[in-house]
């Protein structure tokens, strides 16, 4: 997905500076000078020595190619950045089209690292597999799901995933307005009232890993209980682009839609995100990088990266990003100007252990 606001360019750049200072997008972001230098060279020196003496000398060179997730994109395009700004001759291309695409890549060999913001599916790995390529999975951070409306739209400030279900599930095909879900969600024991306005609904589409990520937590459960499919309603405009999501919903008073928590954190002028409580007629929970870390918010999901071992084996380049993304301070740095939630201590310390495990 394209990242092309000037806010998420300049998060970047202040994250890239931030990790040079400590330790020292767009359909892709690449490193400026990625057409100066052949393909996945890589430095003789560069598996001789630890990565992070390999940083401070400025020693790393080679290319890796990172997609998947346009949710981790910024993570990895701003670990790349500050990777890169000491290491000139490493070069990189981060993408985010999309987790499910990011994974047709990967397993058909052609990336070094999958950027998921969710697991990889049965059938994935199963591509993976029957094509030899072996990976190993490390989440990275934690990222919730808002539910946005226009800011226009005062009626609506709570909904449940029984209200959600009404209104983007599957037996919610062809309902024009939010009040056409009241009789589903009364039948879940909801009380909530939904207006007679026009229902409007843009979102992810089904290559995406928020898609994937919202089904599976605020639709399939009660989809499966009423004998339907877990899936959303297919009649909705769907997007690979998260800034046309936003544009989407800030362009109908009465819009309805959903996207990652950082996406919505960055339009709060153009889109109004909705508290969510997983129980009709419970307690709202708004999305915050405090009820996000804790869990407490129903529409929080864990990040990841896969990483074709195999290709990091090969490339030091690969070997040496990993290692520093998952340094200490690392990916804290670039959480401080990208809204997402740092892992807990003993997380990332798992995340460490299994990249380790996997070189």
């Amino acid at each position: 997905m394209t990242l092309a606001s000037t806010k998420r360019i300049g998060a970047l750049a202040l994250a890239a500076g931030v990790l040079v200072a400590a330790c020292g997008g767009s359909a892709a972001t690449t490193a400026p000078a990625a057409t100066e230098a052949p393909a996945a060279t890589t430095a003789p020196a560069a598996t001789e020595a630890p990565a992070e003496s390999q940083a401070a000398g400025g020693s790393v060179s080679g290319e890796i190619f990172v997609s998947g997730s346009s949710t981790v994109e910024p993570i990895s395009t701003g670990v790349a950045e500050a990777f890169a700004a000491k290491n000139p001759d490493f070069k990189y291309t981060v993408e985010g089209p999309g987790t499910g695409d990011g994974f047709k890549k990967f397993c058909a060999g052609e990336t070094d690292i999958s950027d998921a913001s969710r697991k990889i599916k049965d059938e994935e790995a199963k591509l993976c597999a029957d094509a030899g390529i072996e990976y190993v999975e490390l989440k990275v951070a934690i990222d919730g799901m808002s539910v946005l409306t226009s800011v226009n739209n005062t009626a609506i400030a709570c909904l449940s995933f029984p209200d959600l279900y009404a209104l983007m599930g599957p037996e919610s095909t062809g309902f024009a307005k939010w009040s056409d879900g009241a009789a589903i969600a009364k039948e879940l024991g909801s009380n909530t009232t939904l207006p007679a306005a026009d229902l409007v609904i843009t979102g992810p589409g089904e290559e995406s890993g928020t898609f994937d990520s919202f089904v599976e937590l605020a639709i399939a459960k009660i989809a499966e209980a009423r004998g339907q499919e877990a899936n959303t309603r297919p009649d909705y405009t769907a997007s690979a682009n998260d800034n046309a999501i936003i544009d989407g919903i800030a362009g109908s008073d009465t819009s309805l839609g959903w996207v990652g928590f950082a996406f919505a954190e960055e339009n709060k002028d153009k889109v109004n995100e909705i508290a969510i409580s997983k129980d009709a007629n419970g307690a709202c929970v708004a999305p915050t990088a405090e009820t996000i870390g804790d869990g407490s918010y129903p529409l929080s999901r864990s990040l990841y990266m896969y990483v074709n071992k195999a290709k990091a084996a090969e490339n030091a380049a690969v070997a040496a990003y990993v290692d520093y993304y998952l340094a200490e301070g690392t990916i804290a740095s670039v959480l401080e100007t990208v809204p997402y939630v740092n892992l807990t201590p003993e997380t990332l310390a798992e995340s460490r252990s299994a990249w380790e495990a996997a070189k």
